[in-house]
């Protein structure tokens, strides 16, 4: 009979980090620098051993004397805040005489239905994982009232209304037009509907695409800048080339006018 193959464990220092771990770690340091725990110089130190560590043990030591760093740095988990990824089932929150809500960290499915009737539900996707793009809320609000709260940096729209109640979306419009978009859409009947952003409410992995965007815009004005710093000196060596060899013509010239003189 052949022998099983059995692979080595992979000890948790061992795990290879992510661009996310490093970020997260790097998010403590710049509060310990905000805090004043780090001075400037040694929060450069830390900050160059994070962008150079391999793996998850390499980055524990950089936070360890610091509060937000005694556990051990964990690898992002799966999925990313917001990208690609298997789109979840449709989601129903019912409320009658009741309450229900949905919060924390979870999939957020293409389509959510919720219905308040004489209860409250409530809808907060500040902390959600987006696996696609477009978001649709269908509200009902019959003697109740539904709330839903969203991040400060997607697109949120709405085309419902309110009959002898209030249906108030505070519309807004992302910047980066592939940020997530919600759209609430139903109706409040003697009832309330309000969805707005969370200020402060970030999603996390878009914040950080648009800060690596205008790093690679600093790197692009960087290499400009050192492009245009190559050509100025290799004109200026070929200026001082043309004027060697004008001045050895013309020492030629003087040197043939006395000979031949």
């Amino acid at each position: 009979m052949a022998e099983a193959t059995v692979r080595p464990a992979v000890a948790g220092s061992d795990i290879r980090a992510s661009d996310a771990d490093r970020d997260r770690v790097a998010e403590i340091l710049r509060e310990a620098l905000a805090e004043g725990r780090l001075d400037a110089e040694e929060h450069a130190e830390r900050i160059d051993a994070v962008y150079r560590a391999k793996t998850m043990g390499e980055l524990e030591p950089v936070v360890r004397d610091l509060p937000a760093g005694g556990a051990r740095p964990q690898p992002e988990p799966s999925p990313r805040e917001y990208g690609p990824g298997g789109q979840a089932a449709d989601q129903n929150l019912v409320a009658i005489f009741s309450a229900a809500n949905r919060k924390g960290r979870w999939r957020v499915p293409p389509r959510i239905n919720a219905v308040a009737i004489f209860g409250s539900v409530e809808i907060d996707l500040t902390e959600a994982v987006f696996p696609q793009q477009r978001v649709q809320i269908n509200v009902t609000s019959v003697f109740g009232s539904v709330e839903v709260r969203v991040p400060e940096n997607i697109t949120l729209r709405s085309s419902g209304s309110g009959i002898l109640g209030s249906f108030e979306v505070e519309t807004h419009e992302a910047a980066d037009g592939e940020a997530p978009e919600v759209d609430v859409q139903g109706f409040a009947l003697l009832g309330s509907v309000e969805a707005k952003p969370k200020r402060g409410a970030w999603i996390r992995d878009l914040r950080d695409r648009l800060r690596g965007e205008r790093h690679e815009w600093r790197d692009e004005l960087r290499a400009e800048r050192h492009a245009r710093m190559g050509e100025l000196r290799a004109e200026r060596h070929a200026r001082f080339d043309q004027l060697r060899a004008e001045r050895q013509e013309r020492r030629e010239e003087r040197r043939d006018r006395r000979r031949f003189g």
